[in-house]
């Protein structure tokens, strides 16, 4: 198990992780707490598969705090859709997380490789948007909307606990099929489910000892740094950031290949 006394070389490279993690969420706008796991583990030093995701989820949960806050800002979060695909999703979440901590080690780093192979896949396929702004959860809409809410919540909340990610890449298309909102509104409603899932994760994982809190602190202070530079970076680049997404999902692919090759 880790040493929870601040070593500065862990903590330096914590840090850089929470940079590069944040740099790429504001780079290509998700998928980057993907990395925090691999990076966790060869890069910074943490002993465990099962200590990298319960520390990783802590930052999960810091980052999409953070980006929600701007979101709500612009009125682009459905609240009453995002409240009840979040509680359907939190049962989910604490019962994926669950099966993971039971889950040998290696076992559940070469799912992680699959879930990231996977990931890397759908970031390039192209999506389709039905455009429904209007959306509302209200007493009339709510039997139709109900049914396709809860389970879509709690299905990407399971898959969120099980891996330790953030599951953004399936809140943001099951909101938009369970309710045909827009991209742009589905994305940033999706951040109260994933704050919600990231937290319901950490705190599963903390309970058994398996977050390493410096260290979470330090990657969620890089975060800070490397989202501010990565918005900046994708105002900057504007069209060509279609190709870093396609860079990125090359490079979790490549990632998700090598873990699965450690693990087995």
């Amino acid at each position: 198990m880790d040493v929870f006394l601040a070593d500065p070389s862990m903590l330096a490279l914590a840090s850089g992780v929470g940079v590069l993690v944040g740099f790429v969420l504001g780079l290509v706008g998700g998928g980057g707490s993907i990395l925090a796991v691999p990076l966790l583990l060869y890069v910074v030093g943490v002993a465990s598969p099962h200590m990298a995701i319960g520390t990783a989820a802590v930052g999960v949960a810091a980052n999409a705090a953070s980006g929600l806050v701007a979101h709500a800002r612009a009125g682009t979060v459905k609240w009453r859709c995002a409240v009840v695909f979040s509680i359907a999703g939190i049962i989910g979440a604490y019962a994926g997380s669950s099966l993971g901590k039971a889950i040998d080690g290696d076992l559940l780093l070469a799912a992680f490789g699959g879930a990231m192979i996977l990931i890397g896949i759908w970031t390039i396929v192209p999506k389709s948007s039905e455009d429904q702004p209007d959306v509302r959860l209200t007493l009339q809409s709510a039997r139709a909307l109900l049914p396709r809410l809860v389970p879509f919540g709690f299905g990407a909340g399971t898959a969120a606990g099980f891996f330790g990610i953030g599951g953004g890449f399936l809140i943001a298309p099951g909101l938009m099929a369970a309710t045909h909102m827009p991209m742009r509104i589905a994305v940033g409603t999706s951040l109260v489910a994933v704050l919600a899932f990231g937290a319901t994760t950490a705190a599963n994982y903390a309970v058994s000892g398996l977050v390493n809190w410096p260290v979470a602190v330090a990657m969620i202070a890089g975060g800070v740094v490397g989202g501010f530079a990565g918005q900046r970076a994708s105002k900057a680049l504007g069209d060509a950031g279609n190709l870093l997404t396609i860079v990125f999902a090359v490079l979790v692919m490549c990632v998700g290949a090598f873990i699965i090759w450690q693990a087995l």
